[in-house]
């Protein structure tokens, strides 16, 4: 089952999606990620990352199929965040999907205001050693560093404007996609401003049924 998880900035995507993929044994493929691993080695997408603004959409397909062709060539079973996020990109997952003959079963969308993931983003913490993600309001550190012992670092790009920049991207980019594969009937819409156990378990229900109605 491939699944594709939707979500503006401060959303808690990535927080749903390691749930996800672990209680359901799914690859996670996280675009976000990626996106940033690019930045370290290009300082053009460095620059796009930091304004806030996305890597353009048929750029960001190419590094995603590249991806997917080194680390995970069935291509099944893949919890997809964040991505595709226009129309192309979802016709283009798709088709690519089909040389294995599989395709999306699922997107789930995960909703928020803009004012919500502001104040959420402004509070999220990385850890600088391990990596493991924190946010004050909703995950917060057992203490002022990680478990690990490592310091808690805010992001370059987790700044109130540029979060209002991603966020207005998003809601523009992404509210076609969301039509489109609304129209097709593949598409779940959860409330994201709940608490994160309240998320987990409508989007835990809705892939269970869609798992059913696959049998």
């Amino acid at each position: 089952m491939n699944i594709v998880l939707l979500g503006a900035p401060g959303s808690g995507k990535g927080t749903q999606a390691a749930l996800i993929a672990k209680e359901f044994g799914l690859y996670l493929l996280q675009t976000g990620q990626l996106a940033l691993n690019l930045a370290k080695k290009d300082q053009r997408i460095r620059k796009i990352i930091s304004s806030g603004k996305l890597i353009p959409e048929e750029e960001m397909t190419m590094y995603v199929v590249d991806f997917l062709s080194n680390k995970k060539p069935e291509l099944s079973n893949i919890l997809f965040e964040g991505f595709p996020r226009f129309i192309s990109q979802f016709e283009a997952l798709s088709n690519f999907l089909r040389t294995k003959g599989d395709d999306i079963d699922l997107v789930i969308s995960i909703d928020i205001s803009k004012a919500e993931a502001v104040r959420r983003i402004a509070a999220r913490r990385i850890c600088e050693k391990c990596g493991e993600i924190y946010n004050l309001i909703t995950n917060p550190p057992p203490s002022k560093v990680c478990k690990c012992g490592g310091r808690l670092i805010q992001r370059a790009d987790d700044n109130p404007e540029s979060v209002k920049v991603r966020f207005e991207y998003y809601k523009d980019n992404t509210k076609a996609l969301i039509d489109y594969v609304s129209k097709l009937g593949e598409l779940e819409k959860v409330d994201g401003e709940r608490p994160i156990e309240a998320i987990y378990k409508d989007i835990r229900a809705k892939i269970i049924k869609a798992k059913n109605e696959e049998v």
